[in-house]
Formats: structure tokens, sequence, C-alpha cells
């Protein structure tokens, strides 16, 4: 090997033709060495000063260096510290492992393979055609139920694509999958904190190849038509410079689809602005749809007026999702049976989470064999997915919710890494019923225009047929409730503008039954149900009796079709 001179930038490692040049950022006045290791072992076999330096940028270059025999560190005023840019890592191979940096056991690899994409590249669904699905890639199955080869890793993924195509997905969101140190105080299960955000997790791959495997996961998924979005939250001490690097590196080299972001830390506007991210989606966490929903799927008075807002806000501008359940709280199952959160396992007294969750056990806390309140908590499961899945916005399922799963009432599992944060999917077949509800919901959603329109429905009529696209009623046609009492909601949508059938979707979240007068329909058309949370999708739509009105019973969504 023969040292040359090298270039500041970029930072991390570049692998040309017959050399590989390392360029790091080191504090002035203090010394740096490049360590180089025979591939496997944790003893530096040659060290190089870095003198060279722009700014507090040290740089390297070597010719003749083959980067598939060796790995490096680097070594600064006497600590081994590894590349913040490198591109894979090895010694983390094994999930919950400690490993200490000084005695080398973590290096960067000189990662030079070559992948065939097989002409692959991010899909850009449009956002009013997405069907979203948060999930741990972990957590997702590694549970002894999940019926896969490669538990807890990007390859069990793929296996599942199959399970979440039939559901009706087309997006998934992942919360962290960059190389983030799992072993605190308490174990990281979720991924936030300080990590080596350019490199894959190594202990997410069932080779040990987490920068190959992840690549095969997103093109896997993309050929079924899956989306792929990282959960990107960065802490507060990672450069703004660096964190646009990292999106336009995850963008470029994995072909992700888009990312979700910590608005606070970000550089939102520069992201934004770039050239290289702009047809990327960005999204941000936003709590506005899920406070109100929640609170009005357990019958809180005042609600409807901020309902009718989130039903038809379309949130594609903002870069925004809607979703009751998130992996920040409580699952949806624990959401419709615990009053209170239940983190003891967590060892800080219950301290730690989420204290407002708006949640209602519907009669008993925690685990039951009432027969009157398991029906109402399955019934109230299956109001809140009407209540995401029937809104104008992107819609995120958490993972699991649509079997029932729980993690026994605990509202903040990050450092659960057992069988109370993984997915139990032997609840699936016990939830047959709630998945083929939620599987039928979702067909709804993409087979009804008025459902997923492209821009926001405006309560005008755009195409003088008479009839606002989107309309609110109550127990009187054509009048929004506007008592503070009220817990029920009439919306029609009409198929006009979209060029598909009228809809008609009724919500009585109050504990008493209702009737909704209709909205008359164009001559030679006739309301139909196609769908409620009392006797879930019907595989025949039925013409309705009386065509002036529809009674509901307490806490049910109903769904009708004009034709």
């Amino acid at each position: 090997m023969k040292e040359i001179k090298g270039r500041p930038l970029p930072l991390g490692v570049t692998i040309l033709e017959d050399e590989v040049n390392f360029s790091v950022a080191v504090p002035e006045g203090k010394e740096c060495r490049l360590l180089l290791y025979r591939t496997g072992e944790s003893e530096p076999c040659a060290a190089y000063p870095m003198d060279m330096d722009v700014g507090e940028v040290r740089y390297l270059a070597l010719k003749g260096l083959a980067p598939s025999d060796y790995e490096y560190n680097y070594m600064i005023d006497g600590e081994v510290v590894a590349d913040p840019y490198a591109k894979a890592l090895a010694g983390r191979e094994v999930w919950g492992r400690k490993r200490e940096m000084q005695n080398h056991e973590v290096r960067g690899i000189l990662y030079a393979r070559e992948y065939d994409w097989e002409g692959d590249r991010p899909l850009r669904l449009p956002y009013h055609r997405v069907i979203a699905y948060s999930l741990h890639v972990r957590g997702f199955t590694k549970h002894f139920s999940s019926q896969v080869k490669n538990k807890g890793t990007f390859l069990g993924v793929v296996e599942k694509i199959p399970y979440l195509t039939e559901l009706g997905i087309n997006q998934i969101h992942l919360m962290p999958v960059y190389d983030f140190e799992e072993c605190l105080q308490y174990r990281n299960y979720w991924g936030y904190g300080d990590a080596y955000c350019f490199a894959p997790k190594a202990s997410y791959s069932a080779s040990g190849d987490a920068v190959r495997e992840l690549k095969d996961m997103v093109k896997a998924c993309h050929k079924a038509g899956i989306e792929v979005v990282l959960e990107m939250p960065f802490t507060g001490t990672v450069p703004k410079q660096m964190i646009e690097e990292c999106l336009r590196y995850y963008m470029m080299e994995y072909h992700v689809d888009g990312f979700i972001l910590n608005p606070v830390v970000a550089p939102m506007e520069g992201i934004y602005a770039d050239p290289v991210l702009k047809k990327t989606k960005i999204m941000v966490h936003q709590l506005g749809f899920q406070t109100v929903m929640r609170r009005f799927l357990k019958g809180d008075e005042g609600m409807v007026p901020e309902v009718m807002h989130w039903l038809r806000h379309n949130s594609r501008e903002e870069g925004i999702f809607n979703y009751i359940a998130n992996h920040n709280g409580f699952t949806l199952c624990d959401l419709v049976s615990y009053d209170g959160k239940h983190n003891e396992a967590n060892g800080e007294n219950n301290q730690d989470g989420p204290d407002y969750n708006f949640s209602w056990n519907c009669g008993a806390e925690g685990p039951t064999r009432k027969k009157g309140v398991l029906e109402l908590r399955d019934r109230q499961m299956k109001n809140a997915f009407a209540l995401v899945l029937l809104a104008q916005g992107t819609p995120c399922i958490l993972a699991g919710d649509e079997f029932a799963n729980s993690q026994k009432g605990n509202n903040n599992v990050y450092c659960q890494d057992n069988l109370t944060g993984w997915l139990d999917w032997r609840k699936l077949e016990r939830e047959e019923e709630l998945f083929a509800f939620v599987k039928g919901l979702i067909a709804i959603r993409k087979g009804y225009p008025v459902f997923c329109p492209e821009e926001e429905l405006r309560g005008m009529d755009q195409t003088c047929c008479g009839v606002p696209d989107v309309s609110y009623h109550g127990e009187n046609a054509w009048q929004a409730p506007s008592e503070v009492s009220s817990r029920q909601l009439g919306v029609y949508y009409s198929g006009a503008v979209l060029e598909g059938e009228d809809c008609f979707v009724a919500y009585n979240m109050h504990w008493l039954k209702h009737t909704f007068a209709l909205p008359a329909l164009p001559k030679g058309k006739k309301w139909y149900k196609i769908a409620s949370t009392e006797d879930g999708i019907l595989k025949k739509a039925e013409l309705l009796k009386n065509q002036r009105s529809v009674e509901l019973d307490e806490r049910t969504v109903m769904m009708l079709a004009g034709r």
C-alpha cells in the first residue's frame, strides 16, 4: 500500500478503482491516526498518521489497498473511534451483545460489493393512494409464532410481504434501521439515540451482510408494490449537513421511498429544498388526528367540529399521516382495554410513557372474560379502523392492530425486547374476523374514489350537480350536529366530482341508538348498505328498505353507497 494525497470531501470512505480515500472531522489540536485491521481481526495491523487537513477535516488516501481484505477505525488522541460515516460495521452482528470500542471489537467495513438492483427504483406512489403500516424490524417477526425462517431481520420482513399485500398495504414505515447501540442502561429496543446513521443495523441481517439484505428487502417490497419509508429521528448532536447527506445516501444507495423526521432536529427547510430529495416523501409525526379521533371514539362531547375537519383534511402538503395507534403509546387493543398505562416492567415505577392516552377500557381494566366488554372492545377497534381508513388523509396502521396485538397495557415498550414488545402472531388466527374487517375496509377505501381524492374536498358543488362534494349531516339531513353533547355525524360524499359512486358514512359514537336522516340521491339511485362495524363487510350490498333514514345502534359506524 502507498500513501498518496487524498481529498477532504466527501467525509467518510470513498473507494475508487485503485485507491481508498479516508476523511474524518477531528477537533482542532487533536492527533488522529487511521487504524487498519485485516478483515475479521480485532488487532490493528497498520496505523497511518492523518496530518493533511482542511479546517477540521483530516484526510488520507491509500493506493493498492484491497477493500475486502481490511476494516478500519480512527485513533483520536489515544481513543479508538469508529467512523460516524461508516457505511457498514463489523462486530455488531449479534443483537444485545455489549461491545467495547477500545478493544477494537467494532470496526468500519470498507464495503465495495456490487449490487444488482434489476432496474429497481423508488415507486413514488401518490399520497392519496397510500395505505401505510408501521413496524419494528425485529419485533415484527421475532416472536416464535411468526412462522418465518429469518426471525427479527430484514429478510423476515420479506417473508411477510405476501401477508402485507393480502391486507392491502402498499407502504411500510420502519422504526430506526441504522446501527444503534441497544445495550444502554435500559435495553434500547426502539433504536432512538446516538447511532451510526449511515450503516444499516448488522443484527437485523440474517447473513451478517446488512447492506445487501436491506437492499434485498427494499427491492422485494418494490416488486410487490410496497414503498419503504424509514423513520430517522436523529439526535440533536448530529450535524445538520450530516442529516441531509444521510438522507441522500439512503435514497440513492438503498432506493428508499421516504423518511419520517423530527422537525425539531432535522433541517427541514434545507431538506425540502434539496434537489436530490425533491421527489422523496418527507414526513413527520403529528398528533392532531390521533387525539381528536381517540376522544371521539370513546364518546367525549364537543368533538364533532374537529372530527369534520380531520375526516376531510388532506395531509399531503404537510407530510403527515393519520393514525390512532403508534409505537409511542397504546396499541389499538390496549387503547380499548386499559384506562391507565401499566409500564411497571420498564423499571421506572410507571413514571415513563404518556400519561394522557384518551383511552377507555370498555368496563374492565385489562384481560377479562366478560362477554359484553369483549364485544364492545371489538366494536370499538372496528370503529377506530373506520375513522382512520375512511378519512381523506394518508392512513397508517400500527403493525398487529389488525389482529388485536397487545402489550399488556405498556404504552412505552422502548426497552421491552421480549414477548411484550414483539408481535404475537397467534392472535391472527383468533382474530380472523377483525383481520377480515380491516382487509375489507382497505378494499373499500381503494374501491371508492370519494375516500381517497387527490385534492382536498371543498364542501362545494364543483360539478354543478346540485350537491357539494362533501357535506355533513346529523339526525336531520343537511344539518351538521351543533350541540356540544352530540356524538354522532353523517358524511355524504358526492361521487360526481371523482366519477365514482356516492357514499354516506354514519358515525354514532354515543352509548344510545340514533336515527340519521339520509340525503336524497339523484334520480334513479338508491342507498345500499355495504359495511358496518356491527355486521362487518357485506359480501353483497343490501338495499335499504327505508331510503329516508337509517337507525344505528350505539357505538357503530355504517357505510352506504348510492347506486
